[in-house]
C-alpha cells in the first residue's frame, strides 16, 4: 500500500474517530457557556484547543462538528450515488437514445445551479437546517455519479464478455447490474472519496451562510462564521475549525488518490 493511502487513511481515521467519541464522550458540554472562561487561548490546562467567545470548549465542538459534517456529506454523497449511478448505466445502455439524452440534459441543468444556490432556493421553501444542506448537496452529486458511471460504462459496452452476456440473452438491466456495475466499481468508490471532501466543504460553506445546521448544533462553517469579527485577538477560534477542514478533505483526497492507485490495475502494472 502507498504512502498517499496510508497518510489519507489515517488523516480519515482520525476525524471520524472524534466524531464517534463524540457519540459517548467529550471533553466537556459542547453547549455549556462559561462567560468566565471565555476567549481562553490554546493550552490552557482545562480547555486544550482554548474557548469560544461564550466559554465553550472548541475541542469538544470540533469533535461534535465532524460528527455533523461527517454526516450531512456522508448521506448526501449516498443520495447522490444511490440515485445517479442506475441513471448513469441506464444512459450508457442506452447509447445515444432518447433515454440517454434526457438524463444527460438533466444533468446539465443541474449543474448550471451550484450546490449554494440550490441551497438558497431548498432554504427559501423549506427554511435553514442540515437535512436541506443534505437534499441540496445530494441533488448536486447526482449528475457527478451519473456522468462517471456512463462514461466508465460506455467503455464496457463493446468488451467481448458484455457481447456473450447478451448472446446469452441476458436483459439489459441484468447485463448492467451483474457485468457493468462491478467493473466500474472501483472508479465509483474512488469518486465517493472526493464527493465526500467536497460534501465536507460544501457543509461546512452553507453553514457559513448560515443554511446548514443550526444552533445549538455545533458546525466547522458556523465556526468560521462566528469567528471572523474576533480574528484580530482571538486567532484560534477561527484557526482551529480551518485546520479540522483542511485536514480532513486532505485526507479524504489522499485517500482517493491512494485508493485509485491500488484499484485501478493499469496503474498496478506501471508500478
Amino acid at each position: 500500500m502507498s504512502r498517499t493511502l496510508w497518510l489519507g487513511a489515517a488523516l480519515t481515521a482520525l476525524f471520524v474517530g472524534a466524531a464517534l467519541l463524540s457519540f459517548v464522550w467529550t471533553p466537556h458540554d459542547h453547549t455549556a457557556m462559561a462567560i468566565a472562561q471565555r476567549l481562553k487561548p490554546v493550552g490552557t490546562e482545562a480547555h486544550l484547543l482554548g474557548t469560544d467567545h461564550f466559554g465553550r470548549d472548541i475541542l469538544s465542538m470540533i469533535m461534535v462538528g465532524a460528527r455533523t459534517s461527517i454526516a450531512v456529506a456522508l448521506v448526501a454523497v449516498g443520495i447522490g450515488m444511490a440515485l445517479g449511478v442506475p441513471l448513469g448505466l441506464a444512459a450508457a445502455a442506452a447509447r445515444g437514445g432518447w433515454l440517454d439524452e434526457i438524463i444527460m440534459r438533466g444533468n446539465d441543468l443541474i449543474f448550471a445551479f451550484p450546490s449554494l444556490v440550490i441551497a438558497i432556493l431548498i432554504t427559501a421553501v423549506f427554511g435553514p437546517g442540515a437535512v436541506n444542506a443534505i437534499i441540496a448537496i445530494g441533488i448536486f452529486n447526482i449528475p457527478v455519479f451519473a456522468r462517471v458511471a456512463r462514461g466508465a460504462a460506455l467503455s464496457l459496452w463493446a468488451r467481448e464478455f458484455i457481447l456473450a452476456a447478451r448472446v446469452a440473452g441476458k436483459s439489459t438491466a441484468r447485463i448492467s447490474a451483474e457485468h457493468i456495475l462491478p467493473n466500474i466499481l472501483n472508479l465509483l468508490i474512488v469518486q465517493g472519496t472526493i464527493q465526500f471532501s467536497l460534501g465536507i466543504l460544501a457543509e461546512a460553506g452553507l453553514s457559513y451562510v448560515g443554511l446548514g445546521a443550526q444552533p445549538p448544533t455545533p458546525s466547522w462553517g458556523r465556526m468560521l462564521a462566528d469567528a471572523q469579527t474576533m480574528v484580530s485577538f482571538a486567532p484560534h477560534l477561527a484557526l482551529v475549525p480551518g485546520f479540522a477542514i483542511i485536514l480532513t478533505v486532505l485526507g479524504l483526497n489522499l485517500l482517493g488518490d491512494g485508493l485509485r492507485d491500488a484499484l485501478d490495475p493499469r496503474l498496478r502494472r506501471a508500478r
